[in-house]
């Protein structure tokens, strides 16, 4: 049976990203994307929902992604979905899912960066690199 594992999701960063570098050098970027969906209930009253939804960037894009990005910044993420297990200090199996990203879409409208740059001049930033394979879980910066 073939698999297939692509997510897109829109909206917005919840907080600043936050870029660190593995122990071969690697950039990788963090943040959370705050998405809204619409819906009736039963009675036809309207109502939002929030998912929050983390995403990993690595190479020249996690360093564009931290270069352009802040809270606020209106983003259009293609990727794929990745689990991942450790355990805690405390001997607690932990797990994880998020978005590592192929493609990170800078849309327009979003917050000012220093300097009075807005984070829509940086909308022909869209890099598509990822290491092959993914990360290894040598990489993995935490």
């Amino acid at each position: 049976m073939a698999n297939f594992n692509k997510v897109m999701i829109m909206g917005n960063l919840t907080k600043d990203p936050d870029k660190r570098y593995t122990k071969t050098d690697q950039a990788v970027t963090h943040f959370t994307v705050a998405s809204n969906s619409v819906y009736r209930d039963k009675s036809g009253e309207r109502k939002e929902q929030v998912s929050f939804v983390p995403v990993s960037v690595w190479g020249k894009q996690a360093e564009n992604c931290d270069q352009y990005l802040q809270k606020g910044s209106p983003v259009f993420v293609e990727g794929r979905l990745v689990s991942s297990s450790w355990e805690s200090p405390q001997g607690e199996r932990k797990f994880k899912l998020e978005v590592t990203a192929q493609s990170v879409q800078f849309l327009s409208g979003g917050p000012k960066r220093a300097g009075g740059e807005s984070s829509a001049d940086a909308d022909s930033v869209n890099i598509q690199d990822e290491p092959p394979g993914g990360p290894s879980e040598d990489e993995v910066p935490f």
